[in-house]
């Protein structure tokens, strides 16, 4: 069986970047100027409407990578969770709560590497998240439920979203928001085929991932609105991951059973 890439130091590097790096390493002017920087931070700033947060609101990012996604939400919530299956992804996390900052490098070319620094903004109040590492499609007994839940390019890479998906009422309070967001990029490396929750065609008709989440979905929250983010991973100087995430923000019914 192949090693997970998200166990791996070059995993580690790309996501520091991709959550914590200035522009000038990450991307050429170009595709800076397009909006696709400061992902994490834009699926919170972005999506969350603060204005129905409750007073000492708590909150979940599920899929957190290295952190920055929480720390956003630590902006409106009193209390914020970060849940990663990666021990890499959480262990790096948790040192950036410490510590505020981390040093790492980044490749340039080949072996070629940079080294850099990934800063948690100063003005976030680290000591509000906390860091654990669980599984998504099985989250500990007890967990929640929250006033916000934040899935951030996650269900594209689980083995099994739709067990993920099911859990989602347990997990988010009534009149909570739940923000998701996907580039729909289905991989067998990830997801067995007959799991892909859409991008197939079954019989006639052409199922797309939107519509299946809708469906699901649709039974406890509804959906308040939906917008594209774009964003950039950088894999070396000379080779980007250009994307569009489909984000869909929903609201948990407040008379739901």
């Amino acid at each position: 069986m192949s090693a997970n890439f998200y166990e791996t130091d070059r995993a580690v590097s790309e996501y520091l970047l991709f959550h914590y790096g200035k522009p000038e390493p990450r991307l050429p002017a170009a595709l800076a100027e397009a909006g696709a920087l400061d992902f994490p931070a834009r699926c919170v700033g972005a999506c969350l409407d603060p204005a129905r947060l409750p007073r000492n609101a708590c909150g979940l990012d599920l899929g957190c990578a290295v952190g920055r996604g929480a720390f956003e939400l630590a902006r409106h919530c009193a209390e914020v969770v970060g849940i990663d299956y990666s021990r890499a992804f959480v262990s790096v996390a948790g040192r950036l709560r410490a510590r505020g900052s981390l040093a790492f490098e980044y490749v340039e070319e080949g072996d070629l590497t940079r080294r850099h620094r990934a800063v948690v903004p100063p003005d976030i109040a680290r000591a509000r998240v906390c860091f654990e590492r669980g599984d998504a499609q099985r989250l500990r007994p007890g967990l929640g439920p929250f006033d916000v839940v934040v899935m951030a390019n996650l269900i594209d890479r689980l083995r099994r979203p739709q067990s993920c998906l099911d859990q989602l009422p347990d997990l988010v309070k009534k009149g909570g928001q739940l923000i998701i967001t996907s580039p729909y990029t289905w991989l067998e490396t990830y997801t067995p085929r007959k799991n892909w929750l859409g991008g197939f065609q079954r019989g006639r008709r052409r199922v797309a991932t939107f519509d299946a989440l809708r469906e699901i979905l649709a039974p406890h929250f509804t959906l308040l609105r939906r917008l594209d983010l774009p964003f950039v991973i950088r894999e070396h100087a000379r080779k980007f991951q250009l994307s569009f995430a489909d984000a869909s923000v929903w609201i948990r019914r407040p008379n739901d059973p």
